[in-house]
């Protein structure tokens, strides 16, 4: 795939991951938090399919007797997402919670040949694209161009990583408004679920190294496109405190 291509498909994935309200649902207020998404809402989450991409499979299914989404991936990339809007000043305590069996072979999130992870949860943040990079703003009218939205002024995402320690914070190779925050690393907790309760304005300020703006979208992904393999998560409950 050449240079210019690489371009277009990453702006449609940024457009996609922002607040594609064109796309299905729409969101006209804004939550009251505390909020808790069950297993059941996530499910039902609106489904972003990747262009060119084989399509991840989301299903509601009984896991250590508790009700999660089961998330397999074949070769595959796509989300589950659900549009939002929260501001800064509102922005408090994330909690999730996912259960992987095993790692993907080969993958790993700091090369774009190989950027892949058995879970993802997905944050999509507002912001002031004056800001942005030539190439990040070129990335922007691509995007506006093609999917009539502009991409997200950030995008975090919690990871699950082959092999960096947790904590670590990796940019994307593509555009560094997606930033990556490895929350669990390696072998260690396979097969077991784990919990999480991350700060995120912090999380933001650690990763992008500025506050936060609005927090725009929520998803969650599940990826094996890029090292055509399979992998399998399950997803708990997401709440916003």
């Amino acid at each position: 795939m050449g240079k210019p291509t690489q371009l277009l498909a990453f702006a449609l994935i940024l457009g996609l991951t922002g607040c594609a309200h064109n796309m299905g649902e729409r969101v006209s207020d804004t939550p009251t938090l505390p909020q808790t998404w069950t297993a059941k809402d996530i499910v039902a989450w609106q489904a972003v399919r990747l262009p060119g991409k084989q399509t991840t499979e989301f299903v509601l299914k009984q896991h250590t007797s508790r009700e999660v989404v089961q998330a397999k991936a074949q070769s595959s990339a796509s989300m589950l997402r659900r549009n939002l809007r929260i501001e800064p000043d509102k922005l408090g305590t994330l909690e999730f919670s996912w259960h992987v069996p095993a790692l993907i072979a080969g993958a790993d999130v700091g090369l774009r040949e190989s950027d892949d992870s058995p879970a993802r949860l997905v944050l999509a943040f507002d912001g002031d694209r004056a800001n942005f990079s030539p190439k990040n703003a070129m990335l922007n009218e691509l995007s506006l161009a093609l999917m009539g939205e502009p991409m997200p002024y950030a995008t975090l995402m919690y990871i699950w990583c082959n092999k960096r320690p947790v904590g670590t914070v990796v940019q994307n190779p593509r555009t560094d408004r997606v930033r990556k925050l490895v929350v669990a690393s390696g072998p260690h907790h396979l097969n077991q679920w784990l919990r999480f309760e991350r700060d995120v304005r912090a999380d933001f300020e650690l990763a992008f190294g500025e506050a936060p703006g609005a927090l725009l979208g929520i998803g969650v992904m599940t990826d094996s496109d890029n090292t055509q393999s399979n992998a399998v998560a399950w997803y708990g409950d997401i709440a916003l405190r």
